[in-house]
């Protein structure tokens, strides 16, 4: 399987804190690989172990040009062995991104459709289509969010109740499959607080709601900065003034945008005083490089 490098969990020391009377830790999961990092080890963690089980030899699967996920599968199957393709979204543009360069040059076979077509992504009618093309394959569906994903993060989640004692978790959310885990595999003492990245991503409560029953969670709306893989130059001065400060970096697609709301919301005394925000860096750095 794919290595995983244990991480840290760094205590943030601010006047901010101090004043607002909450204390912030990051779990440092950016760390967890170079380049399978972050979330993406987790939800793909039981994904890949089917495939080696089922003797895949090749994984489809679906993103944007800007997709962490892509960016991840790519990297875990080139150092399994087995051949990938890439469905992504939109026309092809040249030349390619940092992300998109990458997948390929670990061996992902980009296949490029249109917006319209890709919104069928989950149709049967055009799975068989795909098939008719490409042949047999293991399917791992848009940002990997499948059962498989959600017990994967679901094991981090029970591996953080374990090491750690704090009030709320908060994270960044693209699909929902990590948060959908990370809400089932912890105590429902625990808040959980996720930043979607997306524009007008109401949708995403349904879809967490497929995987959990509990209650203990909330998406804030807020941060998105315009919608997902785009940025502003108030997002772009903090996420550099953050790193400056606390040598943490984050990327302008989800983490930074996750940050500066966590920020926003204890100078507005969101957070109860005396409590402990866990934060879960979702890796996925190479973003820095896109926008």
């Amino acid at each position: 399987m794919i290595k995983y490098d244990k991480t840290q969990i760094q205590k943030i020391k601010s006047q901010i804190f101090e004043q607002s009377g909450v204390q912030m830790l990051i779990k440092r999961e950016d760390q967890n690989h170079p380049f399978v990092s972050g979330n993406k080890w987790w939800k793909l963690k039981y994904n890949l172990e089917e495939v080696l089980k089922a003797r895949q030899t090749t994984l489809l699967t679906f993103g944007g040009a800007y997709s962490n996920h892509i960016f991840a599968t790519a990297a875990a199957a080139h150092e399994l062995g087995l051949k990938s393709i890439g469905i992504i979204r939109g026309e092809e543009t040249l030349p390619l991104n940092p992300t998109l360069s990458f997948a390929k040059a670990r061996g992902m076979q980009l296949y490029y459709i249109s917006r319209e077509t890709y919104r069928n992504k989950t149709e049967a009618s055009l799975i068989e289509e795909l098939h008719t093309q490409f042949g047999d394959f293991y399917l791992i569906p848009e940002g990997g969010t499948n059962e498989l994903a959600v017990k994967g993060c679901g094991e981090f989640a029970r591996q953080l109740n374990a090491e750690i004692d704090f009030d709320y978790l908060c994270l960044p959310v693209g699909t929902g499959g990590t948060i959908a885990g990370m809400i089932e595999g912890l105590d429902k003492s625990k808040r959980v607080i996720g930043f979607p990245s997306l524009k007008g991503a109401t949708f995403l409560e349904g879809e967490i709601r497929k995987y959990t029953s509990k209650k203990n969670w909330q998406l804030v709306y807020d941060y998105h900065f315009g919608g997902y893989a785009k940025s502003t130059d108030e997002l772009n001065e903090f996420m550099n003034e953050f790193e400056k400060q606390f040598n943490i970096p984050l990327d302008p697609i989800y983490t930074a945008k996750m940050m500066f709301g966590i920020m926003d919301l204890i100078n507005r005394n969101f957070f109860e005083q005396g409590s402990t925000i866990l934060v879960f860096h979702t890796g996925g750095l190479q973003g820095r490089q896109q926008i």
